[in-house]
């Protein structure tokens, strides 16, 4: 499907590998000119996006300087998909409320969050001067806080808010807000046995292999299967196109039925 994308431009975060790296993909694909940024540049990004950049998105600083670049070097920003989250998880506690110390609130809202918040601020003037888009990925967490790290669910509800606060204030000058909220995916969060996904087998004293296979009947995936990264993508470039011009400050689930209440 031709989304009408040409010649428009995305800074997307987080752009590295798994949801971000397939949007980054997605958008090129559609003749949008990248600006892909990451702690770590990967291969795979730096073929994908016009420009790739290597910067510590948990930090205002260099939240605020991979926009400046971006505005520098292709000439400003149509879309801005807000990507970038989880955490490391070496230092992730999978343990309850009482187990998690300041540091994992801090770290968690600063890259789940705030890094949302900073990026936002600083290329929203761009935006609105050509009135485009912004797409925040959240995730179910944000509804169902139970499994996930302590911090992380209570962060990605506030970017949903987020969300609608800057549909209301900025859908007037006609930019347009929305969140996708992932369930599952099948990025290297889960897949890789040294991610998130291998702390988890291990917690549960099971193989990583055994842990990815079970996943559907675990979380109740009403279609048998995770989410795939490049789903994920094609939904935030439509959510990004002209097809999806009258849709606000909506919150879309993708999660293959995980979520049981609307």
């Amino acid at each position: 499907m031709d989304l009408g994308m040409g010649g428009k431009t995305a800074l997307v975060t987080g752009a590295s590998r798994g949801i971000g790296l397939a949007i980054a993909q997605a958008l090129a694909a559609e003749g949008v000119t990248v600006v892909g940024a990451a702690r770590t540049v990967s291969p795979d990004l730096a073929s994908a996006a016009a420009l790739a950049v290597a910067t510590d998105l948990s930090t205002r600083e260099g939240a605020t300087a991979v926009v400046e670049r971006a505005v520098a070097e292709v000439g400003g920003i149509d879309f801005l998909l807000n990507n970038v989250g989880a955490g490391d998880p070496e230092k992730l506690s999978l343990g309850g409320f009482l187990e998690a110390d300041d540091e994992q609130w801090q770290a968690i809202f600063g890259l789940n969050l705030f890094s949302a918040v900073w990026t936002t601020r600083a290329a929203l003037p761009s935006i609105l001067q050509r009135r485009g888009a912004i797409v925040n990925i959240s995730s179910i967490n944000a509804r169902v806080p139970a499994g996930s790290p302590v911090g992380y669910a209570e962060a990605k509800a506030a970017l949903t808010q987020f969300s609608k606060r800057l549909s209301e204030e900025f859908g007037p000058q006609g930019v347009r807000v929305n969140t996708v909220s992932p369930g599952v995916v099948a990025s290297p969060l889960w897949t890789d046995p040294a991610g998130f996904g291998g702390r988890v087998a291990e917690a549960f004293g099971v193989g990583h292999d055994d842990l990815l296979k079970g996943i559907p009947a675990r979380f109740g995936i009403a279609s048998g299967r995770v989410t795939e990264p490049a789903e994920v993508a094609d939904l935030v470039a439509f959510l990004l196109s002209d097809r999806a011009a009258n849709i606000h400050g909506a919150d879309h689930v993708i999660d293959g039925g995980t979520l049981r209440a609307a």
